[in-house]
């Protein structure tokens, strides 16, 4: 049986992609001399949080993925990035080629959380690979591809940020319910606003300041009329 081995050499944003795509490069390798006429793959595309450092600015941008730094310890477990097929032409011994993956910056999606928390660096990344290999000298011999083929992979952050500003140059985005997109835009329209930046702006103005959260120290007072607790 054939024995393949993966590595990554190396990632860019696809600059004329009609959405957010990152571009990675492969390299195959396939044990003895036996020609492989074609891999389907199945590539599965990780984050492993617990792999990197984090600055406090980050750390507290992780919070609503992975509560209070003092429970990493627990709580970094990995995240889903992507999945994605891949068929490769055929070779013997090696090849190099493109992996291709369609990217969100749906900040609903935990991996585009967070991307978007990091300030420099790098992603770790554990790319996994599985399917099916059809090889033979003369005619074709089905063979698995082990589930257990991986390749471990960190990714510049300022790759990803490259990607973004491709495609939302200095804006965020948010996905919004169908409901409450037409109650914003029927605001839009009753007020003439020319875009959304303006129409969000003026909601914002239009909502009070809203206090300064009190403290729980002296909330305990104003209730009870003691100063000590």
């Amino acid at each position: 049986m054939t024995e393949f081995s993966f590595a990554c050499t190396g990632v860019r944003a696809d600059r004329y992609a009609a959405g957010p795509t990152l571009v990675f490069r492969l390299r195959i390798t396939a044990t003895g001399d036996t020609p492989v006429h074609a891999l389907a793959l199945r590539c599965q595309l990780r984050i492993e949080p617990a792999r990197r450092g984090y600055g406090s600015a980050e750390a507290g941008s992780l919070t609503d993925l992975f509560g209070e730094r003092a429970r990493w310890g627990t709580t970094l477990h990995p995240v889903q990035f992507a999945q994605v097929p891949l068929m490769v032409p055929s070779f013997t011994g090696e090849t190099e080629t493109d992996l291709v993956v369609p990217c969100t910056y749906d900040m609903d999606i935990a991996a585009t959380r967070y991307l978007d928390a990091l300030t420099d660096g790098e992603v770790p990344l554990l790319m996994l690979f599985s399917g099916t290999a059809f090889t033979g000298p003369g005619g074709f011999r089905v063979e698995p591809v082990p589930w257990d083929r991986e390749a471990a992979y960190r990714m510049p952050v300022g790759v990803w940020r490259e990607m973004v500003e491709q495609h939302f140059p200095g804006c965020g985005w948010i996905r919004l319910p169908r409901d409450t997109m037409d109650a914003l835009l029927a605001y839009r329209s009753r007020h003439a606003l020319p875009s959304w930046q303006a129409t969000v702006e003026a909601l914002l103005a239009e909502t009070p300041e809203l206090p300064p959260p009190l403290d729980p120290l002296r909330a305990l007072t104003a209730t009870t009329g003691r100063s000590d607790p």
